[in-house]
């Protein structure tokens, strides 16, 4: 199975926001990974305010607000082989 990882911080609204809402989204087409970025330097340092971020393998699907179409779009298969995608380990800043 797929696993999309979300990074954002404890008590983030709009972290929470794109949560629930992704849940009925994925209907158990993925699993989410949830990652505080407040516990790792480097993640704090990419991602700044820009929480929450959607992310499948190496590419982003969206920051801030979901994307329902290009996450719908993702995991209905149309873009899974693009090499972005191959590698669905945890996304680390470059």
């Amino acid at each position: 199975m797929i696993t999309l990882t979300l990074y954002g911080r404890p008590d983030c609204h709009l972290c929470e926001a794109m949560h629930e809402d992704l849940v009925p989204l994925l209907r158990g087409r993925a699993r989410i990974s949830v990652v505080d970025v407040g516990e790792d330097r480097e993640l704090e340092q990419h991602y700044g305010e820009r929480i929450p971020v959607l992310v499948a393998g190496t590419a982003e699907l969206c920051c801030i607000r979901l994307d329902a179409v290009r996450v719908e779009s993702f995991l209905s298969n149309e873009h899974r082989q693009d090499p972005q995608f191959l590698d669905h380990r945890a996304h680390r800043p470059r």
